[in-house]
């Protein structure tokens, strides 16, 4: 299993809505963001599919939980 998310710089800098410079600092600050953000994603499906009993993650499972997690990290 990967560590890292695969081309994750790239797939920000795609996302983003205009041309403007992002300082290496920063890019890593929203990687690790994107980074923390994934993990918590994957801890909240595991316990999801743990409750139904379940060995592996699935995507209804990730569906399940994302609306809460997107609201915990928002704020």
């Amino acid at each position: 299993m990967l560590n890292k998310a695969p081309k994750l710089k790239h797939t920000v800098k795609a996302k983003m809505k205009s041309n403007i410079n992002v300082r290496p600092a920063s890019e890593a600050m929203i990687e690790l963001l994107t980074l923390v953000f994934v993990n918590s994603l994957a801890e909240e499906a595991k316990a999801k599919a743990f409750e139904e009993k379940s060995a592996t993650i699935r995507a209804q499972h990730l569906k399940a939980v994302s609306k809460k997690v997107l609201k915990k990290a928002r704020g």
